[in-house]
């Protein structure tokens, strides 16, 4: 089974179950990313592992090919001391070393063949746990975008703003009342010297209320 097909399923077993707990989207993206690092090692532990296979089978491949020279040189040897016994048993090991050398050269071209496709894999994946966090990233700004106007909109429509913007209309309903009485005493007779005082008070005390309410609803 591949990587990637192993990955698929893991992801989506998580991600399925993640969904019938109603899970939010950010969560099901770092999941997703969770499983892809986790992968993505597994992945980079198996190269490393062909890696040392392919060391292996390089020196080993060395050492035949140096095998084949040297029964070869014995071959040769033999044979200008007119020794043919002995120079068939040199070609004898020679062809020993020569299908040792086809068969490292086979499972070294297998394990080639193996990093290369694991360098895709971990490439394509790479590239997929990219996107993933990028999307999270995307996903946690808007998150953070959204729940930022809920709380604004939680507060425009909050009952104690509406209760202190009554009380500051019932204040400044007040304030209108002493004007309209201020003018009323401008038509009509001059007020006493006791009652303009007391006016002042009252204003005072109205408009020390009010600034205090505005203070309120400003905060």
């Amino acid at each position: 089974m591949g990587v990637f097909t192993r990955l698929t399923d893991i992801i989506q077993s998580n991600v399925l179950s993640a969904l019938d707990k109603a899970e939010d989207p950010e969560k099901l993206v770092r999941l997703m990313i969770q499983e892809m690092e986790e992968a993505l090692v597994e992945v980079r532990s198996t190269q490393a592992g062909f890696l040392g296979d392919k060391k292996t089978l390089n020196r080993e491949l060395s050492s035949a090919n140096q095998s084949i020279d040297f029964w070869q040189e014995k071959a040769e040897l033999a044979l200008e001391k007119q020794r043919d016994d002995l120079a068939k048993s040199a070609l004898i090991e020679k062809s020993k070393a020569a299908k040792t050398v086809e068969s490292l050269t086979l499972e070294l071209s297998k394990v080639d063949d193996a990093l290369n496709k694991l360098k895709e894999d971990v490439d394509n994946l790479q590239a997929k746990l990219d996107q993933a966090k990028a999307k999270q990233a995307s996903i946690i700004k808007r998150e953070e975008t959204v729940t930022s106007r809920l709380r604004v909109k939680t507060q425009l429509h909050s009952e104690q703003i509406n209760k202190a913007f009554e009380r500051f209309e019932s204040v400044e309903r007040k304030v209108d009342e002493i004007e309209a009485k201020v003018e009323s005493y401008d038509l009509g007779k001059a007020p006493s010297l006791q009652q303009q005082f007391e006016e002042l008070e009252k204003n005072d005390e109205i408009e020390a209320q009010l600034a205090e309410l505005k203070k309120k609803v400003a905060a």
